[in-house]
């Protein structure tokens, strides 16, 4: 059953020869459209947390990831995901003055995970359309 479509995170994938997955996304929004891209973070983060084991792939666990916030983006501060409360903080000083209300929000996500979690994350959001 797929999950809602993903509008701002739009994933680069690569598989090495055992299958084992990265799925990389960058996404850069506008104020305005901040919560709309926290609420696709939470979806996408959620649903790996509720349907697979995760930590280092190395010591068995199905997947993990990396979330940070971009280097480029004119936000400074750090990004994470609570998985006890299924919800994404931010503590964010932005850079905007009133001479340049409009600046950009740049995060990047990194999923890594086995091959079972690599097909269900390609099946809940329909990432092979």
């Amino acid at each position: 059953m797929s999950m809602a479509a993903l509008q701002y995170l739009d994933f680069d994938v690569s598989e090495d020869e055992h299958g084992v997955g990265s799925f990389d996304a960058m996404a850069s929004v506008l104020p305005a459209q901040v919560p709309a891209l926290h609420a696709e973070l939470t979806q996408v983060l959620a649903w790996a947390h509720d349907a697979f084991a995760r930590g280092p792939l190395d010591e068995g666990f199905d997947w993990d990831y990396d979330l940070q916030l971009a280097e480029a983006s004119a936000a400074q501060g750090t990004i994470g995901f609570d998985a006890s409360t299924r919800s994404l903080w931010m503590d964010v000083r932005p850079g905007a003055t009133p001479a340049n209300p409009a600046v950009r929000c740049t995060l990047t996500l990194t999923l890594s995970g086995t091959p079972a979690f690599c097909a269900a994350l390609r099946e809940a959001f329909d990432l092979d359309s």
